[in-house]
């Protein structure tokens, strides 16, 4: 079952790894804006664009109260895939003619608005976000999942400058929410997920193991199971290298990953 998360305590973690990517933007020069980023078919500026108009979503979802059942962040992030040309092209549109300036002004903004709204959360079951109905506490999840890996791909986006920090509960609540969808999507107990010091899930299907070590492990760190879970790392690199240890015959994401 998927943790649960306090819309506050969320969208304070939302708003902490917001500032620390303005704080990085702001430092780069023009240049840099119009190079190549991590993601292919963006720039650094259509990312920054899009980073944007994820903290946007978060005054417009809170101020919007559904009655419906809310769906769950498993479900929420699949929807993902199906937009992803749509989101892409909205990126590219809202950048095209706009110097950084201009794009860094706007994320500012947009970061204010999410401020005030993170401040008073509504007291509902749940609101109306872009896929679907969800708690405010997990949409808020959702937004620090964006505002990780986006951080994270602009540090990827420019190696040979310093990363972008991420805020350690933005980082946690991210970990510990991809883990859940994992665990969620491939569920079980013959394998046991750890990202230390964040989180341990068991999932996939087969023998289940009732006490001591279990026989198939998988182990890495945080910002290497945000990669693999948003599809920046795949699974065959990443075992390849030293960042993930897997231990046992089952001890294979492959077939769930990427999870978005």
């Amino acid at each position: 079952m998927a943790r649960r998360v306090d819309a506050t305590a969320a969208g304070t973690a939302v708003l902490a790894q917001a500032d620390l990517i303005l704080d990085w933007l702001s430092t780069q020069p023009p240049s840099a804006w119009r190079v190549p980023s991590a993601l292919p078919g963006w720039n650094l500026a259509e990312l920054a664009g899009h980073i944007g108009m994820a903290l946007g979503t978060v005054s417009r979802a809170l101020g919007r109260p559904s009655p419906e059942a809310p769906i769950t962040v498993d479900r929420y992030l699949r929807g993902y895939a199906g937009a992803a040309t749509e989101i892409q092209d909205w990126a590219i549109d809202s950048a095209a003619g706009r110097g950084p300036d201009e794009i860094l002004a706007a994320v500012y903004a947009e970061r204010a608005d999410a401020a005030r709204a993170v401040a008073d959360p509504p007291v509902t079951r749940a609101v109306q976000a872009a896929r679907g109905p969800i708690s405010p506490g997990d949409f808020l999840v959702t937004r620090a999942v964006e505002m990780v890996v986006h951080a994270d791909d602009l540090s990827r986006s420019l190696p040979d400058r310093d990363p972008v920090p991420l805020d350690r509960t933005a980082l946690r609540i991210a970990t510990q929410a991809l883990a859940d969808v994992l665990a969620a999507r491939a569920p079980g107990r013959s394998l046991e997920l750890r990202v230390p010091p964040y989180a341990a899930v068991q999932c996939v299907q087969g023998p289940r193991h009732t006490r001591g070590t279990p026989p198939n492990v998988v182990e890495t760190d945080p910002v290497t199971w945000v990669r693999l879970a948003a599809g920046r790392l795949s699974w065959d690199r990443a075992t390849a290298g030293p960042a993930v240890h897997a231990s046992g015959e089952r001890a294979d994401l492959g077939p769930w990953l990427p999870l978005f």
